[in-house]
């Protein structure tokens, strides 16, 4: 399972111009390898920001990606990178708990993440296999 981070969705859902297509075709080869999923932090994130009443899940169900619920385990991680995060100087402002419930759910249920936050996941989740797709020039 390789799980999709709340940009990506953006990117393809708003048609960005730099990372549309980018961020389309690294979820497009994900699905030909492998199930892709979402969680509960990045519906909520994206459900949040539709300019329609439409339902996210029946959008990302027409391409292929589906919900997977976290674990327990994943939630408690998550936690723990938000504490660490906070001793280290973050600001609660700054980051949202959202992106450290997304980060364990793909370190501890999936195979990888596909996002443009990298720099981020790196630092926190140590050992995250991510897939970054690049901005069109």
């Amino acid at each position: 399972m390789i799980a999709v981070d709340s940009s990506v969705l953006f990117d393809i859902l708003i048609g960005d111009p730099d990372f549309a297509e980018a961020s389309e075709a690294c979820v497009g080869n994900a699905l030909a390898h492998d199930e892709v999923v979402v969680c509960a932090a990045v519906v909520a994130e994206v459900q949040a920001m539709l300019e329609t009443s439409e339902d996210l899940m029946d959008i990302l169900a027409s391409v292929g990606i589906r919900f997977e619920p976290m674990h327990e385990s994943a939630a408690m991680r998550a936690g723990y990178m938000n504490k660490r995060y906070r001793s280290r100087g973050g600001k609660r402002n700054d980051r949202a708990v959202a992106d450290f419930l997304v980060g364990a759910h793909a370190l501890m249920q999936c195979n990888g993440l596909i996002t443009r936050d990298a720099g981020f996941y790196r630092d926190y989740f140590k050992g995250l296999k991510l897939l970054v797709p690049a901005a069109q020039s």
